[in-house]
């Protein structure tokens, strides 16, 4: 598959949070053209980003293989202007909290070209909305669609007195990343476009994915995040308050995650994989002892398999990562979109949820938020009214009924 013509070509990045930042600013600093898309709405929150158009990239930058990037990055062009960023562009980066993907996708239709690449990170099914909203648009351009399980690093935006900074912190670096495309006969096609986005440069053993179903599943942050600060909410909004010197050093990996949160996460886990089983897709494959401990099954993307950091010592690593509060996106996101769309999937195809269900019910109560009633749908996806062999048709060889 030859892609070579991506390397002349800008990267756009969507999204003006840490995860989007930190796209742009690897791009950057290895030599490439990018260019920053934030929302019109949500624009001013780039402050001196857009000003300057510099982002500095610092932090622990941990990695089983050493790797780094790091310095002051130098951005072509930060806007509001969806033409501006994405015109001539190959790859085309969608990195966003994924209750936000219409607002952006919808926005980035209209400016699409033959040959472009789009990649979503975090997987959370958001090629299959996309995908519908092209043949609503009534989009017939070429492109490759294709996401990834997680983000190639933890990462954090620098604050000093709640004021953001021009800087991002990346504790990690990924080794491994699960992906897969939409449809998977262009899969050659994305996985070889990885080659030319630098963002992913650490990921030295990508993993292809059985369908962008299996990389949805694949996805740890519903299973790290929703038990983690659900579970461990008392800890949480008591941390600087009855204990703990800085509520901003809390970390779930750090101070919630326990042995008895480990078998709730293990517990929906293999609710995951009994959905996909009955699906007839995959889903990354977790030992049982993966779970029980303080890195639990995040630690391998960047460490590797033999990575762990048991109960009885800390998480450095993972110090002052949050939540803060349950309004968080490791509830406001992971809930109504991995959740969420875990539950109508189970539904469909008649696996019992009992651990699913209760996480939406008690992040409901707790924010005041009815998911069951807000979440993202079988609908939304253009997939409701497919049976297993009309789905696997559509993930697998692109053929939508």
């Amino acid at each position: 598959m030859h892609m070579e013509y991506l390397q002349e070509k800008p990267v756009a990045v969507l999204g003006g949070g840490a995860t989007a930042r930190g796209h742009a600013a690897c791009t950057a600093l290895a030599g490439r053209e990018v260019r920053l898309y934030e929302l019109p709405e949500f624009f001013e929150g780039l402050g001196c980003i857009a000003d300057k158009s510099e982002i500095r990239v610092g932090g622990r930058q941990e990695s089983l293989y050493g790797f780094k990037r790091e310095g002051l990055a130098k951005i072509d062009v930060v806007t509001d202007d969806m033409a501006k960023a994405v015109r001539g562009a190959g790859i085309v980066v969608v990195s966003f909290p994924a209750v936000g993907y219409t607002a952006f996708l919808e926005r980035l239709i209209p400016h699409l070209e033959d040959g472009m690449v789009v990649h979503f990170t975090t997987a959370n099914f958001g090629s299959l909305l996309f995908r519908k909203m092209l043949r609503e648009a009534g989009c017939a351009k070429k492109i490759v669609v294709g996401e990834w399980s997680s983000q190639p690093y933890g990462i954090r935006i620098k604050s000093v007195g709640g004021q953001q900074m021009p800087e991002v912190s990346v504790n990690y670096w990924a080794i491994t990343l699960r992906g897969a495309a939409l449809p998977m006969t262009d899969q050659e096609a994305f996985f070889e476009s990885k080659r030319y986005l630098p963002s992913l440069d650490s990921v030295e053993h990508p993993v292809h994915g059985d369908t962008v179903a299996d990389v949805g599943f694949s996805n740890v942050n519903p299973i790290l995040h929703c038990p983690g600060s659900i579970l461990g909410v008392g800890a949480m909004e008591n941390w600087g308050v009855v204990y703990g010197e800085n509520k901003y050093d809390f970390s779930i990996y750090s101070h919630a995650y326990c042995p008895s949160i480990s078998k709730v996460q293990l517990a929906l886990y293999r609710e995951e994989c009994a959905i996909a089983e009955a699906m007839g897709v995959g889903i990354q494959d977790f030992p049982e002892k993966a779970f029980f401990s303080r890195s639990n099954i995040l630690g391998s993307e960047h460490m590797g398999e033999k990575f762990v950091v048991p109960f009885e010592e800390q998480y450095t690593l993972a110090m002052g990562t949050g939540p803060f509060s349950i309004y968080n996106r490791y509830i406001t996101e992971d809930i109504p979109v991995g959740c969420h769309i875990y539950l109508e999937l189970a539904k469909k195809f008649g696996i019992e949820v009992p651990v699913i269900e209760s996480m939406i019910t008690l992040a409901s109560v707790m924010t005041g938020t009815d998911f069951r009633a807000t979440g993202v749908t079988l609908e939304d996806l253009g997939i409701a009214h497919m049976d297993k062999e009309a789905l696997n048709a559509w993930l697998r060889e692109g053929i939508y009924a």
